[in-house]
Parts: C-alpha cells; sequence; structure tokens
C-alpha cells in the first residue's frame, strides 16, 4: 500500500520495522505468507492496516478462521494492540464470547436494526429484550412462560409449567402494573443451584448432563420449555432423574410476552 501511494523506500523500512515491533513479527519479516502460523498472518493484516495510519480500524471477523486457542491468543493480542495505539476499532463478530470480552461497548444488532448498545456487563446484566438476553451469556438464559397473578399480599409469577414463584420485593412495585398480563421469566444458569425439594423453585427433568470441571451443566426441561442449570462438580445427578433447581431471586429477569421487553 505504501509502495502505492509512493513513499519512499526509507519511510516504507521504518513503517514496517515500527509494525513488526508492535506486532512481535521482526523474525518473520523474510518469510512467505506460507511459512506463517494462522496467528502470524492475521497479524500481518493487521499490520498492513496500520502503516495507513487509519483513523479507524474495521474488523470483521477476523478471527472465525482460527482455532480455539489462538482465537484466545490473538483476543488478547488485538486488545494490547488497541490499548498502544489508542484507536477506534469497529469490531464486527458474531461470537458473543468476542464481543463480551474485547469491547468497550457492544451494539447487539438484528435484521440491520439496534436493539441494544451498551457495556458488556450492562447487556448480560441489564438486557433490553428477550433476543439480547438470550444472545448474551452461555448457556443462553433460561426461558419459562406464565403470567403475573396478583395475591392479597404480593405478585407471583405462576408459569405454565405449573410452578409459582414470588415476584422478589424489590420487583413488586414496577411490574405490579401488568399484574394479570402474560410473561416471560428469565434465569440465567450461572444463577441456579441444585436444591432439596422443600427449597426448589422448579423440578427439572435432566436429560444430559455436562462435566465441565469447575461446575457441571445439568440440561432437561421444566415442563414444556427447555432448561439448563448450573450445579457444583460434584453433583450426582444423572439423566433421567428429577431434580430440584432453586434461583438467585435477585437476578430474575422478567419480560413481557407480547413485545418481549424487559421490565424492570
Amino acid at each position: 500500500g505504501m509502495k502505492v501511494r509512493g513513499e519512499s523506500k526509507s519511510d516504507v523500512a521504518k513503517a514496517i520495522e515500527d509494525v513488526a515491533k508492535i506486532l512481535n513479527l521482526t523474525e518473520y519479516l523474510d518469510r512467505k505468507p506460507s511459512a506463517l502460523s494462522g496467528g502470524q498472518r492475521q497479524r500481518v493484516a493487521i499490520g498492513r492496516a496500520i502503516v495507513r495510519d487509519p483513523d479507524v480500524f474495521l474488523f470483521d471477523e477476523p478471527l472465525s478462521n482460527l482455532d480455539a486457542k489462538l482465537r484466545v491468543d490473538m483476543r488478547v493480542e488485538i486488545k494490547q494492540l488497541h490499548r498502544r495505539l489508542k484507536t477506534t476499532m469497529v469490531y464486527v463478530t458474531h461470537d458473543q464470547v468476542e464481543a463480551m470480552t474485547m469491547a468497550d461497548r457492544v451494539v447487539v444488532m438484528r435484521d440491520g436494526k439496534i436493539e441494544q448498545a451498551a457495556s458488556p456487563i450492562a447487556l448480560y446484566d441489564e438486557p433490553d429484550n428477550m433476543f439480547v438476553a438470550s444472545f448474551i451469556g452461555a448457556p443462553s438464559m433460561n426461558m419459562i412462560e406464565g403470567k403475573l397473578v396478583p395475591t392479597e399480599d404480593r405478585l407471583i409469577f405462576k408459569s405454565s409449567a405449573g410452578f409459582d414463584i414470588a415476584v422478589p420485593e424489590n420487583r413488586q412495585t414496577v411490574l405490579m402494573p401488568y399484574a394479570g398480563e402474560e410473561f416471560v421469566l428469565g434465569i440465567r444458569p450461572e444463577h441456579t443451584s441444585e436444591a432439596t425439594p422443600e427449597r426448589a423453585h422448579v423440578q427439572m427433568t435432566v436429560i444430559d448432563v455436562e462435566p465441565l470441571g469447575s461446575h457441571t451443566l445439568a440440561i432437561g426441561t421444566v415442563g414444556d420449555s427447555k432448561f439448563t442449570a448450573q450445579f457444583n462438580s460434584k453433583t450426582a445427578v444423572k439423566p433421567e432423574q428429577q431434580v430440584g433447581v432453586s434461583f438467585d431471586e435477585e437476578r430474575l429477569h422478567f419480560f413481557k410476552k407480547s413485545d418481549g421487553r424487559a421490565v424492570r
């Protein structure tokens, strides 16, 4: 690119030297592309952009063809590069982990429209709608349909699966105007735990168990709804069992069934 623009050989050499140092490519400058690893080729592509000294970098799924370990390494390298260059980077990805770990601000889009724009933690803790809630987080947020029903002293969520959950005290006021309406209760797997029957919020039918070392995922159903719970790594739960699941009530999400919007 610098040659095409007619820049001097000395300027080209200096720019290559500087960028090679930034990207740790100095020892590979005499290699052909075929002799470079996938991660090194990605760094070369980034270097070609850096020497143009752009006002904004556009990354269009740059890590999609790399293996899992290399993607992790390149995420770190791009973040370090961003801190060094202090230049705006617009990064397009379908990988929510990349979005959550790399971005200062995430714009979640669907069908060409912005669903929500916020910091990664805000998207995770306070999704504006069911689409954002289910897109951010892995495994995806559990969704259970039901209705908000008022009782003598409080509001409860009466699910279509046949169980009732008392709406937390700090949500009573904001949700009371919607009493009688169809709602969807959302709870992330990491905000669940294995429980004794008397302390459980729901009974789950386990279909499969995925041990992940630090924890175990129990995958199954609650009524007709698919449900994933996160248990201690030493859980004895097996497929085809019934198990009690409790929620962190402070981490419940409530969405209007009519339009999917969050009420909080």
